[in-house]
């Protein structure tokens, strides 16, 4: 990428002329283009090697295999790696003061913003404890509005009242939900169906680049619900966990956030953006604890609401998936109106994540808070804290990503309610298009 303004400060100017040596000073002195791109290319180094010492570091990579291949033949140890982090960011703040185009400065940060990722993440597998705060700033470069368990309490205190019955809210709740379960044989049929109206609404409104697809798959043994392994070249292996019954309001939810406009499209316009147009090389990478992915999970939960605004996905879920699903339409409404009533809930996930990671609670305790506050069954508490404990500080992006999202895309519009439809997919696309950080969607 060509640097549009490099200005050489006078003194050193003048100097050289005295020295009849300017010429010769400013062709041996390295061009910040350069620089830019030999970090990037010992970025790409570094994270492959990375990824040798912790398998699902390297979350996609599409760049040349022989770099892959060199990284697993000869990779450099944990602390050697922690080096090389802090050596790169060092370039990086010496190489700022010369940039002065917005796009590459956004490029060189957004690489540094990685590379702080990178160094959180390599000194957490030498052993080192981060608090979940500390451990959610070094790897995502944010830090979430967390509320205190009480604020959920009055939450509640109304759905008590909202949601009549015996026993506790938490079992009526999921039983009431459980109703709602989409039979294994018709899984292929309802999920197809969604995913197809995911990428139509999305196609309205994004241009898609031409081939591409995906191809999807129903696992079991997993964590997560669901997830997105982009392969590049425009294509992604969608995989749905089928280890618990799948409720038919996660057809849109996964379609969405894994397919269109998720993570399916982020990768491929960043793909298309940024590694081919732009030839930022270091996109052809993508490590799954870094600021990208703030952008990522928050972008594919948004992209949810976005393509789907309310009365347009219960119409969409009653009069196509609910028929596909062989359940009753007429009961439709009556689920949609659970999930907008108990959707005020979610932010105690991260509450109870960040009191079981620090310590503040033990596991059992993580077990039973999750149970009360998400409503959930054992076994459904059981897979969201198995969660944790493995992605750990990871879960801040969903709903803090989201609530980033959101609030950047709505921030400005066209009118006194916020940005008219066509603005928020517009400004969506900027955001999937460019290398955004957490730090970007502020005002």
């Amino acid at each position: 990428m060509t640097i549009r303004s490099v200005i050489l400060p006078i003194a050193l100017a003048l100097s050289a002329c005295a020295a009849g040596r300017i010429e010769t000073s400013v062709r041996e002195a390295p061009a910040p283009a350069n620089v830019v791109g030999e970090i990037a290319d010992a970025y790409i180094r570094l994270t492959l090697e990375a990824g040798t010492h912790e398998a699902e570091w390297v979350d996609a990579y599409y760049g040349p295999a022989a770099l892959q291949e060199a990284a697993k033949a000869n990779p450099r140890p944990l602390e050697v790696l922690v080096v090389e982090a802090r050596t790169l960011m060092g370039r990086i703040d010496g190489a700022l003061p010369t940039i002065s185009n917005d796009g590459d400065r956004r490029r060189v940060i957004a690489l540094r913003g990685m590379l702080t990722a990178a160094e959180t993440r390599l000194q957490m597998l030498q052993g080192r404890k981060f608090s979940f705060l500390e451990e959610a700033r070094g790897q995502f470069a944010t830090v979430p509005d967390l509320k205190p368990l009480s604020h959920y309490d009055t939450i509640l205190g109304s759905l008590e009242r909202l949601i009549p019955g015996e026993g506790a809210l938490a079992v009526r709740v999921d039983a009431f939900n459980e109703r709602y379960t989409i039979p294994k044989e018709r899984l292929q049929a309802v999920f197809d169906a969604a995913i197809a109206e995911c990428r139509k609404r999305t196609a309205e409104h994004i241009a898609l680049p031409p081939g591409e697809t995906f191809t999807m798959e129903f696992v079991t043994g997993k964590t997560w619900s669901g997830y997105n392994y982009y392969k590049g070249n425009y294509k992604s292996l969608i995989q749905i966990n089928t280890d618990l019954p799948i409720r038919i309001s996660r057809a849109v939810d996964l379609g969405c956030h894994e397919g269109y406009p998720g993570h399916h499209v982020l990768n491929l316009m960043v793909e298309q953006k940024l590694a081919r147009e732009k030839g930022w090389k270091e996109y052809e990478v993508n490590p799954l604890y870094s600021p990208t992915s703030v952008l990522s999970e928050g972008s594919a939960n948004y992209g949810i609401d976005l393509a789907f605004p309310g009365p347009e996905r219960l119409a969409f879920e009653r009069d196509v998936l609910y028929p596909l699903a062989g359940l009753d339409p007429k009961t439709a409404e009556a689920y949609w109106q659970m999930q907008q009533m108990t959707e005020a809930l979610s932010g105690a996930r991260l509450t109870i994540a960040k009191m079981y990671l620090d310590g503040e609670v033990t596991r059992a305790r993580a077990l039973e808070l999750t149970q009360k506050y998400q409503l959930l069954s054992p076994k459904r508490a059981e897979q969201q804290v198995a969660f944790t404990d493995h992605y750990r500080s990871y879960v801040i992006n969903y709903g803090w990503g989201k609530d980033l999202v959101r609030a950047y895309i709505e921030r400005a519009g066209s009118s006194q309610n916020g940005p008219d439809r066509a603005e928020r997919w517009r400004r969506m696309e900027k955001l999937l298009s460019e290398p955004t950080q957490p730090a970007d969607l502020l005002p």
